[in-house]
């Protein structure tokens, strides 16, 4: 469920495990970096392959365009493609758009969910500070 949605009643957020938030902020402090270098307006892919030499240089571990099997019921029904796989357990979506729509959170949410992880970022770089483009995505199972 993502964080931004309303809480049943008698159910508590379960903050990410201090590990995962530490890589996190890692990440967040290396998009820092691409956007003070590239500004905004560029494409998608120019944010990601900067954010790559930038997480290779702090030597953060990382897969990109990291492919995922969606199941359903046992059976794949699809492969999915996540833009950053950061140590394993952190998914990063890059988005460079005008405005994040509640989809590209969903989008989020869902490959935590496939992945099985409580916390994403979805990070949009075309803004002029990019603490108005980040996101955390904080899931419960």
């Amino acid at each position: 469920m993502p964080y931004d949605e309303e809480i049943p009643p008698g159910q508590d957020w379960t903050e990410p495990p201090k590990e995962l938030d530490d890589l996190a902020r890692a990440v967040i402090g290396a998009a820092i970096e691409v956007h003070k270098e590239l500004g905004a307006g560029l494409p998608e892919e120019a944010y990601e392959g900067a954010l790559a030499v930038e997480l290779t240089a702090r030597g953060i571990k990382f897969e990109r365009q990291k492919r995922v099997e969606i199941m359903y019921k046992g059976a794949r029904v699809a492969r999915g493609r996540i833009d950053l796989l950061v140590g394993e357990k952190l998914i990063v979506e890059i988005k460079a758009v005008e405005v994040l729509l509640p989809l590209h959170r969903l989008q989020t949410a869902s490959y935590m969910r496939v992945i099985g992880q409580p916390l994403g970022l979805l990070i949009n770089f075309n803004v002029p500070l990019l603490k108005q483009g980040v996101s955390r995505v904080i899931s419960t199972f």
